[in-house]
């Protein structure tokens, strides 16, 4: 992620937005939550995977606590802005060595123990901690991130109904990118009946 950092800091754009690999993100959904916040000012958004705040390895007094997120995103996290250059390069990775806490963590670090920002939590984002059957099939068009993956030792997966089968699409991300957008080239076309 570190390379993820350096490249929006030197790109000079406003929005950084991190998710991992085992998650979907759904553009539309992003954008509207977005347009919900103030165009000027900072935010940093996304939703803590934990109920329970993880306390970074720092040296006192600055010992911080944070939170690893379902994905994040962070309105101009400040091109220009000291604290924030200080931690790129090799400096984000030192960080997160120095915090003994994964990238996303690190990002969480930052933002909130040394440029003062605060995660504003938003529950259209989710983890593969928490039971993703729960989520109907309407709600899943309104989320913004979506993940995949073993939880209490059993596959955890949204449930929606083709067009590929669990075995073509154990993730079930391709079956949801085809419920939102059903004329991607490579989704099966569905017969009126």
């Amino acid at each position: 992620m570190a390379a993820e950092f350096d490249a929006f800091l030197a790109s000079g754009l406003r929005w950084f937005c991190h998710v991992d690999d085992d998650n979907y993100v759904n553009p539309r959904a992003l954008l509207q939550l977005l347009k919900g916040f103030p165009q000027a000012g900072d935010v940093y958004v996304g939703r803590p995977s934990l109920n329970r705040p993880i306390h970074a390895s720092e040296p006192q007094p600055r010992n911080r606590t944070v939170g690893g997120g379902r994905g994040l995103g962070v309105e101009g996290l400040v091109s220009g802005y000291s604290p924030a250059l200080s931690l790129s390069g090799s400096r984000f990775m030192d960080t997160s060595a120095l915090i003994r806490l994964p990238d996303d963590c690190t990002v969480g670090y930052i933002v909130e123990c040394k440029l003062g920002g605060h995660l504003q939590s938003s529950p259209l984002f989710h983890s593969h901690l928490e039971t993703l059957q729960l989520l109907g099939a309407a709600q899943l068009l309104e989320q913004v991130t979506l993940s995949y993956g073993i939880f209490e030792g059993k596959l955890n997966v949204i449930k929606l109904p083709g067009p590929f089968s669990p075995e073509e699409d154990p993730s079930r991300f391709r079956s949801l990118h085809c419920l939102l957008y059903p004329d991607t080239p490579w989704c099966p076309q569905l017969v009126a009946r």
